[in-house]
């Protein structure tokens, strides 16, 4: 496996092209962290094998340099783990920490391996040391906050090796010697501030530069700023720049020295922008936000971006769509100053900007992938050009490079609590966009995050119908993978609501959902009894098409529980709803699961001849898959008759079908689907 990133973020500044690939100085602590990786530890000196992967702890406060430091240690000794590097971020850029269920999944994820959505977080860290046990692969886990987080994540073998980036010692980890960062040297500093600068302004006067780097007590993120700063300015002396700075003085950091000096002496159009660069979520940003955000057009957005990536104010996230990312270490700084410069009811307009944009563009993100509906192409044509997409790829290239920010804008949007009902806009085209792109199943992880917010600003809202529906979300992804007891109490929370709401649609739904988990908890009567309290309700709303799977349904609930009788009623009764529905497929599929049930019952004669008429319908219907299961159900029902012969004239005639179709799963031996998504009849054989 390659290099992966697992999240985007990162607290150091950018630098012009020509320096990235250059890392300065460090020279003594390159050699001490590489010389840490073969010290013997505690265990190896106890005589015991080293139980868990080496970690190396970089500490320094935020514009130090730690995580660039990190990142050139990786370079460094990437090639001992061939299996590669995974990299994730423990802290949201307001410092909130990134619970271990998140950078759990996002690793699995990483490693193509699944994460089920809703997963404890002991159990998906129990999964990533599991993939981890056979592979030499370097953890670096950037801006931890707690030793906990990064004691969650730690590989159970000393052939990993943890990089941990955090703003001090983290106690808690054992054998872990910190790396504790101070300033650059002042040689490595005067180049850093050269690379923006240019040699000629250092070389004329190296004292200057030499004191600058003094009052910025050689951090890098303070150096970058004054560095962008002297080159957005060419006439400006370097010693006028450190002769401003020490006049500040006070008890303010050198960072906050310069950003503020730098912030003064910005166009206010872009000071302004960039204050409020602190509300873009995940600190990720893109014209379209930026644009939104201070209420100017996308081509000015952009160029401002540019212009403050420039001065070291915003790094460029490498990606194909144009897209940035606010340093961390600037991020309490920018809040400071919006909640001083900015009226709390002009952030409240910025935001719902924001989230207005974000809801346009995922509608149209949506729509692109609708080509046959008339609506939605009317719709889409409507959409300025600036929110339309090209082409359903370039929609769905989009929300994959903007999906760390869109789940944060999401949780952002309901924790604000002032914008609920564009919160819920959001949510809902949200879902529908990932629906879309990705399917239900493969974006489920994301989606049980998203209905959870749902549920969130349901209840604080008391809005009990989007609470059913949130809560029959939330059940059905539980009931797939596995938790059925969890989706059982989704699923009568559910109904409780539907009830209050007084919506049919949600109370029936968690009627049958409540009767599937039942069903996959093997309680047969209990499943039987809700799937009958749904069904009532279908019949009395002539729901035919409902009625007839729900039929069907019960009959399996029966079928489990050795009724044969009350089954094989209930499968009459679906097959004359189909039948008369015109479903001459269904019709054919319930007339073969009654042929089960009697075959079960004892009574083969009556099952060969409904069998024989299934096959009939099968044939109307021209499902050659169908067709051929019922032939090899009528064969295995003519050996139990003593017929061998006319059995192996089905067989044949199976095999020869099933040539000719293509594999598509075994449909002899359907087995009954969880919840209350289960479209097609079905029903499972009971133990001879």
């Amino acid at each position: 496996m390659t290099d992966q990133a697992v999240d985007t973020g990162g607290v150091e500044l950018s630098e012009p092209a020509s320096a990235r690939s250059r890392f300065l100085g460090r020279t003594r602590e390159l050699k001490e962290l590489r010389a840490d990786i073969e010290r013997a530890g505690l265990d190896t000196l106890a005589g015991r094998k080293a139980p868990r992967a080496r970690v190396l702890l970089i500490a320094g406060r935020p514009g130090s340099g730690r995580t660039a430091l990190a990142r050139e240690l990786v370079r460094q000794v990437a090639d001992r783990y061939p299996d590669g590097v995974l990299r994730a971020r423990l802290s949201e850029p307001d410092g909130t920490p990134v619970p271990t269920e998140t950078a759990a999944r996002e690793l699995l994820t990483a490693l193509d391996l699944p994460a089920p959505a809703g997963a404890a977080a002991d159990d998906l860290s129990g999964a990533l040391r599991e993939a981890l046990a056979d592979r030499r692969v370097i953890l670096l886990l950037d801006d931890a906050a707690t030793a906990q987080q990064v004691d969650d994540l730690l590989p159970d073998t000393a052939d990993c090796l943890a990089v941990v980036v955090a703003q001090g010692p983290l106690t808690g980890i054992s054998d872990v010697r910190p790396c504790t960062l101070g300033g650059l040297d002042t040689k490595s500093a005067v180049e850093l501030l050269s690379r923006y600068t240019g040699s000629v302004r250092v070389t004329v006067d190296p004292r200057a530069a030499e004191g600058l780097v003094e009052v910025c007590q050689g951090q890098p993120a303070a150096l970058t700023l004054a560095g962008g700063w002297l080159a957005a300015r060419p006439q400006a002396a370097v010693a006028d720049l450190a002769k401003q700075l020490r006049a500040e003085g006070g008890d303010t950091t050198p960072l906050s020295r310069v950003f503020g000096l730098v912030h003064r002496t910005l166009p206010g159009a872009a000071a302004r922008t960039l204050r409020l660069l602190a509300l873009a979520p995940a600190g990720l940003v893109d014209p379209q936000t930026a644009s939104a955000l201070a209420g100017c057009s996308v081509d000015g957005a952009r160029t401002t971006l540019d212009d403050l990536t420039a001065m070291g104010l915003l790094r460029t996230v490498d990606s194909p769509l144009p897209q940035y990312e606010v340093p961390g270490c600037l991020h309490p700084l920018l809040r400071a100053l919006t909640e001083t410069r900015d009226r709390p009811a002009e952030l409240t307009l910025a935001r719902a900007r924001m989230l207005e944009r974000t809801v346009r563009l995922l509608q149209s993100c949506r729509a692109i992938t609708e080509t046959d509906s008339p609506q939605a192409r009317e719709k889409l044509l409507g959409m300025p050009r600036a929110l339309r997409f090209p082409s359903p790829r370039a929609a769905a290239d989009w929300l994959a490079l903007r999906r760390p920010a869109l789940l944060a804008s999401a949780r952002l949007a309901v924790a604000d609590g002032e914008l609920d009902t564009l919160a819920r806009r959001l949510l809902s085209q949200l879902v529908r966009a990932m629906v879309a792109h990705y399917g239900t199943q493969a974006a489920a992880a994301d989606l049980y995050g998203v209905h959870g917010l749902v549920l969130d600003v349901a209840e604080r809202r008391n809005l009990p119908r989007e609470r059913a529906a949130a809560l029959l979300n939330l059940g059905d992804l539980d009931a797939r993978t596995g938790r059925t007891a969890d989706a059982l109490a989704r699923y009568r929370a559910a109904l409780a609501a539907g009830r209050e709401a007084n919506d049919p649609y949600a109370t029936g739904r968690a009627m049958e959902s409540v009767g599937g988990a039942y069903l996959e908890l093997a309680d047969y009567d209990r499943a039987a009894d809700w799937f009958g309290r749904a069904l009532a309700e279908r019949l009395a709303r002539d729901e035919r098409a409902d009625a007839a799977r729900l039929y069907g349904r019960t009959a399996a609930a029966h079928t489990y529980a050795g009724r044969y009788g009350d089954a094989q009623r209930d499968w009459r009764a679906a097959a004359v709803f189909l039948r008369r529905l015109g479903d001459v497929a269904g019709h054919a599929r319930a007339l073969s699961e009654l042929a089960r049930v009697q075959e079960y019952a004892g009574r083969p004669e009556e099952s060969l001849h409904t069998c024989q008429e299934a096959l009939d319908w099968a044939r109307r219907a021209d499902d050659a898959r169908l067709q051929a299961a019922l032939h090899l159900r009528v064969a295995d029902t003519l050996d139990h008759l003593g017929d061998p012969t006319a059995a192996g004239l089905h067989r044949g005639a199976a095999e020869r079908m099933l040539k000719e179709e293509p594999a598509e799963g075994d449909t002899s031996d359907p087995a009954p689907e969880q919840g209350a998504n289960a479209c097609e009849i079905r029903s499972a054989p009971a133990e001879d």
